[in-house]
């Protein structure tokens, strides 16, 4: 029987040189400020998250309301919470996603409807979604993948007509604009990741982004420290009433004091990661046998989270890149594969699913990566592929 592939671990070299997949993003003034923290008062939830949920809304979408929180699996539970998600309702959800994207909706107990994937773009695909969507529908909760936005026009048409909530998880397009404004415009909630390896990072985190609603703030707060008021427990009222289930989902202060001193270097890593991208596109995007997965229009701004491959030889040029110390992987698979999901799986419907399955494969994009490097890589990638 032929031994099943599966990816590598991760590379480990003191002598050699390696490229790494990912790489997390500390500013170098969070050294020095880490320490204020830890000799503050506060370590767990206090002023600094204020600050950078002010700070974060200034910068990507002022006319809305955001709280934050552990993870961005934190947030997503949170989100279908607000958007009303009962036990038994119908979500339509990306076969192609992290994990955290659909897990939380187990909790919950909804029936989650997959949705294929768009060949182009690995984000949903639109076609597919609207032969699923029905009158039963509660909500569509999908991915910007690897930072290129969704078809955010096309959603709303469909939000419109059956008047259901949006759920976008942006966990990795943190920056990423359709139309030239920020995606958070365009869904009902937006949910971010600031996990180890994303674009800035409180080693985990996350934070939910909705359109302004004092009652919906206040209800996301509570919610996110177990029920309780704590402006009123903190101003005195000690024993405020707990009249819902709440849930232990807050950032600490120093995962916000590391996010505030990130914030400010957002740009500069945005502008890195972009150069590094746009390397492999000029160099890799008209070689036979391979396709760099790009927007598809001037109206999707990506914000180059992942730089993906899209290769039928794509083991063969997994093991070749490791023989050079260059680090892949796929990252990300089909959730139907899971048990835990077997139950809302139709595999036979996911048609570009299976046909791009083993054709996948992500290359180096971090701030550890040089010009030099992204040069390298694609020289390799060439070379392999002769």
């Amino acid at each position: 029987m032929r031994k099943k592939f599966t990816d590598f671990p991760l590379l480990e070299s003191k002598k050699k040189k390696i490229y790494p997949l990912f790489y997390p993003y500390i500013s170098k003034s969070s050294k020095k400020n880490i320490k204020k923290v830890l000799d503050s008062r506060w370590i767990g939830q206090g002023p600094l998250v204020d600050e950078f949920e002010l700070r974060f809304k200034e910068k990507f979408n002022p006319n809305a309301d955001c709280v934050a929180v552990g993870s961005g699996t934190d947030a997503l539970h949170l989100a279908y919470l607000l958007a009303g998600i009962k036990k038994n309702d119908e979500v339509i959800c990306p076969v192609f996603t992290c994990t955290a994207t659909n897990i939380p909706l187990l909790y919950i107990g909804a029936k989650i409807k997959f949705v294929d994937v768009d060949p182009t773009t690995l984000n949903i695909d639109i076609n597919h979604l609207k032969k699923i969507v029905t009158k039963k529908t509660k909500a569509i909760v999908f991915v910007n993948y690897g930072g290129i936005p969704c078809d955010l026009g096309e959603l709303n048409k469909i939000k419109n007509k059956y008047n259901l909530k949006l759920i976008q998880d942006a966990a990795q397009s943190l920056g990423s604009k359709f139309q030239d404004r920020d995606i958070s415009n365009f869904a009902d909630f937006t949910i971010y990741s600031f996990q180890a390896i994303k674009h800035i990072t409180s080693g985990d985190g996350g934070l939910l982004l909705f359109p302004k609603n004092k009652k919906m703030l206040a209800t996301a707060q509570r919610l996110r420290w177990f029920g309780i008021d704590r402006q009123k427990k903190q101003g005195g009222t000690w024993e405020n009433d707990i009249k819902e289930i709440g849930y232990k989902y807050q950032m600490t202060d120093v995962g916000a004091r590391l996010l505030l001193d990130s914030l400010k270097d957002f740009n500069k890593l945005l502008n890195h990661r972009k150069k590094i991208f746009n390397v492999y596109k000029k160099l890799l995007s008209n070689k036979k046998g391979l396709r760099v997965l790009v927007p598809p229009s001037d109206a999707f701004t990506n914000s180059f989270w992942l730089c993906t491959l899209i290769c039928k030889k794509r083991i063969f040029l997994q093991k070749k890149l490791r023989d050079a110390n260059i680090e892949t992987n796929q990252v990300h698979f089909r959730n139907d594969r899971y048990s835990i999901f077997k139950k809302f799986a139709k595999s036979n419907e996911y048609v570009n699913m299976n046909n791009i399955n083993n054709q996948y494969l992500v290359i180096p994009l971090n701030h550890k990566i040089s010009m030099r490097d992204a040069r390298f890589i694609s020289k390799k990638i060439i070379e392999i592929l002769k």
